[in-house]
């Protein structure tokens, strides 16, 4: 079950509350006249670009040799 809070209780602890799902990385559900009207959510981490694809090959070959195949170009 998500947290939830009042709109008025958000305005007054913003700040707080954004720290909140920052850190314990679960979203709130802000609620108007008891309805919910928003959903505030943690960003999603940042990953790291060097070595994201590792482990993600799955043939390896030479890829510099030449290979024995008839290309349309030689015709």
């Amino acid at each position: 079950m998500e947290a939830t809070i009042g709109a008025g209780d958000f305005k007054a602890k913003c700040l707080k509350l954004l720290d909140d799902v920052a850190a314990h990385r679960e979203p709130l559900v802000i609620t108007k006249r008891g309805k919910p009207i928003a959903r505030l959510v943690p960003m999603p981490p940042d990953t790291q670009l060097f070595g994201a694809l590792a482990g993600s090959v799955l043939d390896e070959n030479d890829i510099v040799a030449p290979i024995n195949a008839e290309w349309d170009a030689d015709r």
